[in-house]
């Protein structure tokens, strides 16, 4: 056990949080989710200048890719990032509260990749530019979660042939 997850294969699971990829490949997400969200958040500074928390939530990210700070500290910027997006949805500015939440999700992902997904939903919702791949053709994060889906359940075959 590793803190409150058990390892199988390259698969850390968590009955309560699903599965994440392997460390580089999460770590590979994060830094995309992180792009993402740079991207969009010119749109929120411009819309409410001095409300630093979702590049906090982006810096703090990147630390943690660095193993600067814990994934904790993620979650804490990420609530944050969110808590700028409500007050901008409070003050009428839809794009900079898509931008603060594909800030908040960006941050998220050092918890659960899977919100890496949702930055770039967020950033494009914001109207900023998200790195894409060909048209046609599955992106980073398609090939990622078909790749997730078989790593778990290849680790549940190996949980249940254990038993």
């Amino acid at each position: 056990m590793h803190g409150n997850r058990a390892h199988h294969g390259t698969v850390a699971r968590s009955p309560k949080n699903g599965a994440n990829p392997d460390p580089e490949t999460h770590q590979a997400l994060a830094r995309w989710a992180a792009e993402c969200a740079e991207r969009a958040l010119p749109i929120f500074e411009n819309a409410r200048p001095g409300d630093l928390r979702p590049r906090s939530a982006i810096d703090t990210l990147r630390a943690w890719i660095r193993g600067e700070v814990p994934m904790t500290s993620c979650r804490t910027a990420a609530f944050a990032a969110h808590a700028a997006a409500r007050e901008a949805e409070r003050a009428g500015a839809p794009a900079a509260v898509a931008a603060a939440r594909a800030a908040g999700q960006a941050a998220a992902v050092a918890h659960m990749a899977g919100h890496a997904r949702h930055a770039a939903d967020y950033a494009t919702k914001a109207g900023a530019p998200v790195a894409t791949e060909s048209p046609g053709r599955p992106t980073f994060c398609d090939r990622v979660a078909e790749r997730d889906v078989a790593c778990e359940n290849r680790a549940m075959r190996q949980e249940r042939d254990s038993r």
